[in-house]
């Protein structure tokens, strides 16, 4: 009985507040600089996102107008405007047909066209990943703070009672396992590689 009294102290509770709020503002400015990553990948991936598409869409109209020229040069009797076809191709089109001048329309064709717009969109995929890892650490140091809170309730609920109080000890108890708890979260809280 006497070591739950020895619990209860004046001393035992001072550090546990101590220890617990400095945690729980550590926990929290960690919780904030993981949000704040989050918000940055998210935002540089969105615009990838948003270049990626205009390059898509750049792509499409020079596919469209590379379909126009050979058309053009397909069904012409001039030899004039055959070499005006021919020199308006653009530089993957001059490429695919010297590589294979019976498929200009190749695959290699196509990934050649859309491979600024691929770039993108794969660079946005992976930071769309790294905001997600950073969300995980900040849940997790929420919980971290959510379980230091807590122990810092109870100990400074347990300061308020009377040192003859029987519920003082059993605070302080409750506030040392919510400090435990809460180096156990913060001790799982997922990394982020570099």
């Amino acid at each position: 009985m006497k070591f739950l009294r020895v619990l209860g102290s004046e001393i035992v509770l001072g550090t546990l507040v101590a220890v617990l709020s400095v945690f729980t503002a550590f926990a929290s400015y960690q919780g904030s600089m993981a949000d704040s990553k989050q918000n940055e990948h998210e935002i540089k991936a969105m615009q990838e996102l948003n270049d990626g598409n205009a390059e898509y869409l750049t792509a499409n109209q020079f596919i469209v107008y590379d379909y126009n020229m050979y058309d053009g040069w397909y069904v012409t009797d001039d030899e004039a405007k055959a070499a005006y076809y021919q020199d308006s191709y653009s530089e993957q089109l001059q490429a695919s047909i010297a590589a294979n001048p019976d498929d200009p329309f190749s695959s290699a064709y196509y990934d050649a066209m859309y491979a600024t717009a691929n770039d993108y969109f794969a660079q946005s995929d992976a930071d769309f990943e790294t905001a997600g890892q950073w969300d995980n650490r900040g849940d997790g140091l929420q919980l971290v703070v959510l379980f230091m809170a807590l122990g810092l309730a109870f100990a400074a609920w347990a300061s308020l009672l009377n040192s003859e109080s029987n519920l003082r000890p059993v605070f302080a108890i409750l506030a040392i396992a919510m400090a435990i708890v809460g180096v156990v979260a913060y001790l799982g809280v997922p990394a982020i590689a570099a």
